[in-house]
């Protein structure tokens, strides 16, 4: 008897994993307790911290930042009604999770809890004053060639939106960078093509272009400082100069005198995804845009994708109509909208201001082969549908959903032909030298529960990966033993 290990794999088959937009508190707690130490050196980043934590957190942080000895834990208890229980232990894991407090003995063998030094010592500073300045410089000439909020808002759009078009494959990709590129394979949001070699867009990607501006920039950035040590920059600085960024003023300038070699690089590739705006390499000031104000706490209310916001714009009323023939109208003007409702459809016209396209069974195959699920390009069509499609009705009926009960199950139903199939991962036995070894072991591996195929004529069978040590060692000891 032989056994050999059979993959069952193919492109995009299988599921893509799921997109996780972290907050500022989930995306700390998963750094190490180092990384944190060294974070909290910058005063911006405790403040940053402390405004992100659940109220009653930050009532336990103001009471003890002047107590310079261990509280009682039963004595921070005491601080809040029992009714309230449940939003005080919330609270406590919070500021442990990020240690912001930690455990401290009390003589007599209480235990007691305690500002972190480092956080404790920084965000005086911030919230008071004194120590070295830790916001940034304005202190500038006046700028000749002074830039108002409208050209930064234009100007931070256009260079989020190369990466953006990239993403959708549209033609319109001059300007992106490297550095992006290998952010967005990074992060999964892209990946290589196995026989081209190009990067195509995966089903976090588009969840991805769901998201509004702000909350894309956030997680863009957070994949940037995974990858910052490579680069040779320290990633707690980047992020405290990112909440520096985001305690700026819209429309001000500022100098880049006494920022470190590695902050100027780290300024240009800024530059590059539109939070900042520089004349110049050299011009010794910049100007924050809206992306890098908002992008901070990820929860800005900016635009949804291709809604020509600019991370605090007003999104876009909803400009597409879906017909029970199939018919997609996009009422819009904007080239990555247009890209985005290409992914999915046959686009057949463009006009000034409107884009003729229909749902193929083709157009909607190709974007599940590439990672994008139905529910996906339901959800997007919903999303974005046009006021008069929400006041529609059917045969009198007012509707549960925006699009056509026929496309909506149409959809479902291409997506379902792709699913006819499922791919495990297993292990081929065969060459069994009589049938009663083939039955003592078929009969093992279905009581075991791990049997997924067999063929009793040809005397083979396939067992999951996961069953295969234990079968082996059985058949190990009954060979031993026949």
């Amino acid at each position: 008897m032989s056994d050999s290990s059979k993959s069952k794999s193919s492109l995009n088959l299988n599921p893509s994993p799921t997109l996780q937009c972290k907050d500022l508190h989930e995306y700390l707690k998963s750094r190490s307790p180092q990384f944190l130490e060294t974070l909290y050196n910058y005063p911006t980043i405790c403040l940053a911290v402390y405004r992100e934590l659940p109220e009653l957190a930050r009532h336990f942080v103001i009471r003890l930042l002047f107590v310079e000895q261990p509280v009682p834990q039963a004595v921070v208890t005491s601080w809040v009604s029992q009714t309230y229980a449940k939003e005080q232990a919330k609270s406590c894991e919070a500021l442990s999770e990020l240690l912001v407090w930690q455990e401290a003995p009390i003589p007599g063998g209480m235990p007691g809890w305690m500002l972190a030094q480092s956080f404790k010592k920084n965000l005086k500073v911030a919230l008071l004053g004194g120590g070295r300045p830790w916001s940034m410089s304005s202190s500038l000439e006046p700028d000749g060639k002074a830039r108002d909020v409208a050209f930064l808002d234009a100007y931070a759009l256009e260079r989020w939106e190369c990466v953006l078009h990239y993403m959708v494959g549209s033609a319109q990709t001059e300007g992106i960078s490297a550095d992006a590129v290998r952010i967005l394979l990074h992060a999964g949001l892209m990946t290589r093509d196995a026989e081209d070699g190009s990067a195509v867009i995966t089903r976090a990607g588009f969840q991805f272009l769901l998201l509004s501006t702000a909350k894309q920039v956030w997680l863009f950035l957070q994949h940037y400082l995974h990858t910052a040590e490579k680069r040779s920059l320290s990633a707690a600085e980047c992020l405290a100069f990112l909440y520096q960024l985001s305690f700026s003023t819209l429309g001000k300038d500022y100098s880049t005198e006494g920022m470190s070699n590695n902050m100027l690089v780290f300024l240009q590739h800024l530059r590059e995804f539109g939070l900042v705006y520089q004349r110049k390499r050299k011009a010794g000031r910049f100007y924050p845009t809206r992306l890098a104000l908002n992008m901070a706490s990820g929860r800005g209310e900016g635009a949804e994708a291709g809604g020509g916001g600019a991370g605090g714009a007003p999104a876009q009323r909803g400009y597409i109509m879906v017909e029970t023939n199939y018919r997609v109208y996009a009422y819009t003007q904007t080239s990555l909208q247009v890209a985005l409702l290409g992914l999915f459809t046959e686009l057949l016209y463009r006009f000034p201001n409107l884009v003729v396209g229909v749902l193929t069974r083709e157009s909607v195959r190709a974007a599940l082969r590439g990672g994008i699920t139905a529910q996906q390009v339901v959800h997007y069509l919903q999303q974005h549908a046009h006021p008069r499609m929400h006041s529609a009705d059917t045969a009198g009926v007012r509707a549960t959903s925006a699009l056509p009960p026929t496309v909506l199950d149409q959809i479902k139903l291409w997506e379902s032909e792709r699913n006819r199939f499922t791919y495990t991962e297993g292990v081929v036995y065969n060459q069994f030298l009589s049938q009663a070894d083939f039955v003592v072991l078929r009969d093992h591996a279905k009581l075991q529960g791990v049997l997924t195929w067999q063929n009793e004529r040809s005397r083979t069978m396939v067992v999951t990966r996961q069953g295969h040590d234990d079968v082996k060692k059985f058949w190990k000891r009954y060979s031993k033993t026949s």
